[in-house]
C-alpha cells in the first residue's frame, strides 16, 4: 500500500465541496513563489494550466494536487495535510472570498511511510 504525500482534513473536504457546487472541478496549486505562493491554491480545473516545472503530487478528496518542481525538491521529505483556517489571505485562491483559506501542515514522513510512497508525476 503506498501512503499518500498529501491529504485533507475533514473541515477541508467540507469547504472543498461547497467550492466545487459553485465552481465544477477543482486543482491545487503550491508553487513556493512570492505572496501566497507557498500556500496552497484552489482553482477551477478549465481555468488553471500546469506548468512544465510542475508535478502531481496526489489527489485530495477528488482533486489533483500539484506543486512546483523547486518546492516539491525543498518538501519531498514531508508529508502535507491541507486544513483551512479564519481568515483572508492575499491569493486568488477560490475559498478567499468565504472569509477562510487553505493551510498546508507539514511533517516528516516515518521510516515506513518514506519506504513505501505514491509516486508523483512530472509535467
Amino acid at each position: 500500500m503506498a501512503y499518500k504525500r498529501v491529504e485533507a482534513t475533514e473541515e477541508a473536504k467540507k469547504v472543498i465541496d461547497k467550492l466545487r457546487e459553485q465552481h465544477g472541478e477543482l486543482v491545487f496549486h503550491m508553487s513556493g513563489g512570492c505572496c501566497d505562493g507557498s500556500a496552497p491554491m484552489c482553482f477551477p480545473k478549465d481555468e488553471f494550466h500546469v506548468g512544465g516545472r510542475d508535478i502531481k503530487i496526489g489527489n485530495i478528496h477528488g482533486c489533483d494536487f500539484f506543486m512546483s518542481e523547486d518546492l516539491f525538491e525543498y518538501s519531498k521529505n514531508t508529508h502535507t495535510t491541507i486544513d483551512v483556517t479564519e481568515g483572508r489571505g492575499s491569493s486568488f485562491s477560490l475559498e478567499i472570498p468565504m472569509g477562510i483559506r487553505f493551510i498546508a501542515i507539514s511533517r516528516l514522513y516515518t521510516p515506513e511511510e518514506e519506504a513505501d510512497l505514491e509516486p508523483v508525476e512530472y509535467m
